[in-house]
């Protein structure tokens, strides 16, 4: 097997995951699209450790220390996004820039109830 064939596709992978980060605007979908580039990484740590003979194999473990790290990953991140939604009712990473919660204080001179006009 010719070692272009896994590195092309593993190429495909990486750009579709670099693209779905920078053009989605939920918070999941740049998740998955992150998870599908560390999948091309460990695509291409398999390839070059198969044609590289290494007898220790190298490259497969390195690619099951990127799982490891990739499910956690997916632990911490889903745990981030279901606090920001129970809070802010959103997803929307656009609507998620200021992540300052505005905290408004009552001015002293106006009644309660009453709106600034």
């Amino acid at each position: 097997m010719h070692l272009v064939y896994p590195v092309v596709v593993s190429a495909l992978l990486f750009s579709i995951g670099v693209y779905g980060v920078l053009a989605r605007r939920n918070a999941i979908l740049v998740l998955m699209s992150v998870e599908l580039m560390l999948n091309a990484v460990n695509l291409n740590l398999v390839a070059f450790d198969v044609w590289l003979g290494d007898r220790l194999h190298g490259g497969q473990v390195l690619t099951l220390f990127v799982i490891v790290i990739a499910a956690a990953e997916v632990g911490l991140g889903l745990a981030i996004v279901l606090a920001v939604f129970r809070t802010r009712r959103t997803v929307d990473v656009d609507r998620l820039r200021a992540l300052a919660e505005v905290v408004r204080t009552p001015d002293p001179g106006r009644p309660e109830g009453e709106d600034a006009s």
